[in-house]
């Protein structure tokens, strides 16, 4: 028997779900819907194979590469991770994260594109702000910006990751200089300060927005958080494998689905212990799609010295730091990055899903089209 899906519940209870909200749903909320539902079905074309071994054929159908969708970004993380490899510093890192307080979250969850934006602008800009600080390191380190939007049940809480280098360019833009204290920045100062600069960017860009927050949101601690993550290639790679390209809940964590429920598993972080959840089919899709973000919404951004504007700096800090450290310059080379556990969906020699041989033959496309027996691939979905 096939795993259960997030796309199961999706097709279980989205006929329902759109008969009793699709009124009110998102265009973003609806596309998710659809394609969650058409998702490595007949209805998205595919392949078809046969097994060298066995002799018998199976067809694989294609992802809908919904970014949402947690079956089909996975390739998608391995290209990506490819292509920073390239970019990382050779130094420390410090992971760093900062919460909005409960009172902002009604208005960032119906003003996701304003309000996101300058949340995640006002988080790296703190941050650059006191890196820049002589008394911290009085340079521009790199800075990477990963927004995230949920709690491991899946419920409406946004916060914004940051990966800093624990290192950067000085202010004659020629030395490089160091982090001088373990834990980069005082958290203190840097939940007022991104604060303040939300507060200012809100009043210049949204006044209608700020006008209507309670007073309370401006004076009390927004929670700020930070450790050193690691040095060099390794700790960023086992970073960004983690958290840039996750989403809400995996395919893994949905333990049952009957006709009105879903189950599911979720970490309580401050227990440290696996619990499970048990919520109707439409509550469920709620808290899904309430972390599916707008078209177009970059929701990775690139601040100082991984920004592209300051490429030409940061290729010249990375070339210095592997002379200082008599290191070979580092190659790209897949074997570095963190093993993923899917090929892409159209890739040859797909594994048999009848006798597991990998010594299968593409025969040809297949349009898309009705299933003529089952939903998945045969006899189930092998990726």
């Amino acid at each position: 028997m096939a795993s259960l899906e997030v796309a199961d519940v999706f097709r279980q209870f989205g006929p329902s779900y759109l008969d009793a909200f699709g009124d009110r749903l998102l265009p973003s909320h609806r596309r998710a819907i659809e394609d969650l539902v058409a998702c490595r079905t007949a209805a998205m074309g595919g392949h078809v194979y046969r097994c060298e071994g066995c002799g018998k054929h199976f067809h694989v159908y294609h992802g809908c590469r919904n970014r949402s969708c947690p079956a089909c970004h996975t390739h998608q993380t391995q290209q990506w991770l490819d292509v920073r490899t390239v970019e990382l510093l050779p130094c420390p890192y410090y992971h760093v994260t900062v919460t909005v307080p409960a009172q902002l979250r009604d208005v960032l969850r119906s003003n996701q594109s304003d309000g996101y934006h300058l949340l995640m602008k006002a988080a790296a800009d703190a941050v650059l702000t006191l890196c820049r600080d002589p008394r911290y390191m009085g340079a521009t380190p790199a800075v990477l910006a990963v927004l995230h939007t949920w709690t491991a049940a899946i419920d409406y809480h946004p916060h914004v990751h940051l990966l800093v280098s624990g290192g950067g360019i000085g202010q004659d833009r020629a030395s490089w200089r160091e982090a001088k204290h373990p834990f980069l920045v005082p958290v203190r100062a840097l939940s007022r300060l991104v604060r303040g600069k939300f507060q200012d960017a809100l009043k210049k860009q949204r006044p209608d927005l700020e006008a209507h927050l309670p007073a309370n949101v401006w004076t009390r601690e927004w929670v700020a958080w930070c450790k050193p993550w690691g040095q060099g290639e390794t700790a960023v790679l086992d970073y960004l494998a983690r958290y840039v390209h996750r989403i809400a809940i995996t395919n893994g964590r949905i333990l049952a689905i009957d006709e009105h429920t879903v189950t599911f598993r979720y970490k309580d972080r401050k227990q440290g212990l696996w619990r499970t959840c048990t919520i109707t089919g439409h509550e469920f899709m709620r808290r899904f799609l309430q972390n599916v973000l707008p078209k177009g919404f970059h929701k990775i951004r690139y601040y100082g010295l991984w920004h592209c504007a300051q490429r030409p700096q940061r290729e010249n800090a990375r070339r210095a730091l592997l002379l200082k450290q008599a290191q070979p310059a580092m190659q790209v080379r897949i074997a570095d990055t963190p093993t993923l556990e899917t090929a892409s969906d159209d890739a040859p020699g797909v594994t048999c899903p009848y006798c597991g041989s990998h010594h299968t033959k593409l025969l040809g496309p297949l349009p898309p089209g009705l299933a003529p027996h089952a939903a998945r691939a045969s006899p189930a979905d092998p990726f």
